[in-house]
C-alpha cells in the first residue's frame, strides 16, 4: 500500500494590523486592531475557511506592545472556530510550571483538544517587572526551559486518561488511584502535584520552539513538535532544516516528529507591479529613525549619521557572544550585512518588512512557486504564514494561494482531524508514570 502524499502544514501569525511595522499606517489601517477582538475574529475564521492548521500569537511581559493577553483572547476564539489550532507564547523564565501546565491543560479542554505552546526563554527587557535584577545568561534560561516543560509534562500525566469517570450510581466522580502526586525535586523546580484538572484531549498541547540559535536547535531537537524559524535564503533554510533533523536521532525521535515552519511575510496582488507598489506606499509610512535607532541599539554602534545610501559594515558591531537576547535574530542581520553589503536604506526596509524573515513581493502563483520550491526541496514542512498587512493579505493567501497549493496536491483540501495533533500528523503522546520523580 503506498504511503499518503506527504502535506504542507501552514499556520497564520496573528500581528494586529500586518507584520510590516508600518502597516498601522496605512489608510485603511485601524492602529487599534490589537485590541479589537472582532478584527482577530475574522482573521481567524478567515484562516480556518483557507483550512489551514493553526493560528499563533506571540506573547512578552515588557514594552508598549498594548495587545491582549493571549490565554484570554484563544479562549474566546476557541468558542467560535471548530478545527483550527490556537497556539499561545508563554515564556518559561518568568511563569511557574503548575500555572502554565493548568491554563494550557484548560485552554486544551475549551477547544477540544486545538491547544499549542509556544516555548520562549523571554527577553531581558522583563526582568525589572518580575524582582529581578538582571536576565539569566542564554544557556541556562535553555537548561532551566526544559526542566520546566519536564515539570509541565509530568503534571500533565499526573491524571491517567480514565482517571475521571463520573459514576453517578456509584457516586465516584474521579478514581483516586489514577490522580498522582509528582513529587518532582529538579535543579529549577520543586513541584509536588498532582496538577487540579484532568489531562488535555491532546495528551499534552503541541510543544511549539521559536529559538534557532544552538541553545534552540538543541531545546528544539529534544522538546518541541513544531519550529518557528527565520530564514532569508532557501539555502539557509535547507541547511537549517538539516542540521535539526539530524538532532533527532539522539533523542530517539523520527523526522515525521518535529515540523519545522519558516516564515514567509508576503505582499501579493494579481501583478508584480501592483505587489511593488503596495511595497513600495509601505515603506513610505516607515519610520526611518525609529527604525535606525532600534537597529544601532542592535548592533551595539551609533548609526544615526550613517548615510542612508551607504553600506553597512561590520566593524565594531555588537559580536553573537554579547547578546544575551535574540541571538538567532541578531546572527541573521549580521548575515545579511555581510553576504548582501545593502544600504542602511535597503537594510532598514528589509527588517520592516517582517523582522527578519523572509519576505515576498509577488503574485499568488509565484508564492506558490516558492513554497513548493521549499517544501520539496528539504527546506520546511510548511510555513508560518506572516502577512504585511491584515487582514487584506490573508484573504488573497486564501482565495489564491491556497486553491493553486491543493491544485499541485500539497495541501489539503479538508480538515483529517479533531484536534490540532492529528492535522498536523503528530501522535497524541502515551500517559507516562515515572519510576522515579527526581532528575538530580
Amino acid at each position: 500500500m503506498s504511503q499518503p502524499r506527504r502535506q504542507l502544514n501552514l499556520n497564520a501569525f496573528l500581528f494586529g494590523t500586518g507584520h510590516h511595522e508600518a502597516s498601522w499606517r496605512l489608510p485603511e489601517s485601524e492602529p487599534s486592531s490589537n485590541l479589537d477582538f472582532q478584527h482577530v475574529l475574522e482573521i481567524v475564521q478567515t484562516a480556518e475557511r483557507g483550512l489551514l492548521d493553526s493560528v499563533f500569537l506571540a506573547d512578552g511581559y515588557s514594552g508598549r506592545s498594548n495587545k491582549l493577553e493571549p490565554f484570554t483572547q484563544l479562549a474566546a476564539l476557541a468558542s467560535r472556530t471548530k478545527h483550527i489550532g490556537l497556539i499561545a507564547t508563554v515564556g518559561t523564565t518568568y511563569n511557574e510550571p503548575f500555572h502554565v501546565a493548568r491554563k494550557f491543560a484548560s485552554l486544551d479542554h475549551i477547544s477540544k483538544g486545538r491547544a499549542g505552546w509556544n516555548i520562549v526563554t523571554g527577553s531581558g527587557s522583563a526582568a525589572h517587572n518580575f524582582g529581578r535584577e538582571e536576565h539569566p545568561e542564554h544557556s541556562l534560561r535553555y537548561e532551566e526551559a526544559e526542566e520546566f516543560v519536564e515539570v509541565a509534562k509530568r503534571l500533565w500525566d499526573s491524571w491517567e486518561d480514565d482517571a475521571v469517570i463520573n459514576d453517578k450510581e456509584a457516586g465516584t466522580r474521579v478514581i483516586k488511584d489514577k490522580v498522582h502526586t509528582i513529587d518532582f525535586k529538579g535543579k529549577y523546580y520543586s513541584v509536588q502535584g498532582p496538577l487540579n484538572i484532568s489531562r488535555p484531549p491532546q495528551g499534552y498541547p503541541v510543544l511549539v520552539q521559536a529559538g534557532s540559535s544552538e541553545s534552540g536547535k538543541e531545546f528544539a531537537a529534544k522538546v518541541a513538535e513544531v519550529i518557528f524559524t527565520a530564514h532569508q535564503t532557501f539555502e539557509n533554510a535547507q541547511a537549517f532544516y538539516t542540521d535539526v533533523k539530524a538532532r533527532l536521532l539522539k533523542y530517539g525521535r523520527t523526522a515525521d516528529q518535529l515540523k519545522i515552519l519558516p516564515g514567509i511575510s508576503p505582499i501579493l496582488a494579481d501583478t508584480v507591479e501592483q505587489a511593488r507598489e503596495i511595497e513600495n506606499e509601505l515603506f513610505e509610512y516607515v519610520n526611518k529613525q525609529a527604525a535606525i535607532s532600534r537597529l544601532s541599539e542592535r548592533l551595539g554602534i551609533d548609526l544615526s549619521n550613517h548615510p542612508l545610501d551607504e553600506p553597512l559594515s561590520l566593524v565594531n558591531v555588537r559580536e553573537i557572544e554579547e547578546v544575551n537576547g535574540n541571538k538567532s535574530r541578531h546572527q541573521l542581520i549580521l548575515d545579511l550585512i555581510r553576504d548582501e553589503q545593502p544600504t542602511l536604506k535597503q537594510l532598514v526596509n528589509r527588517l520592516a518588512g517582517a523582522r527578519g524573515h523572509f519576505t515576498f513581493t509577488g503574485t499568488p502563483l509565484q508564492l506558490a512557486d516558492e513554497i513548493e520550491k521549499w517544501f520539496l526541496n528539504g527546506a520546511a514542512d510548511g510555513f508560518n504564514v506572516m502577512p504585511q498587512i491584515y487582514p487584506s493579505g490573508l484573504n488573497i493567501f486564501v482565495d489564491k494561494v491556497i486553491p493553486e497549493l491543493q491544485n499541485r496536491g500539497l495541501f489539503r483540501t479538508e480538515y483529517e482531524g479533531a484536534t490540532l495533533r492529528e492535522n498536523l500528523g503528530l501522535t497524541r503522546p502515551a500517559n507516562i508514570r515515572y519510576e522515579s520523580n527526581s532528575i538530580v
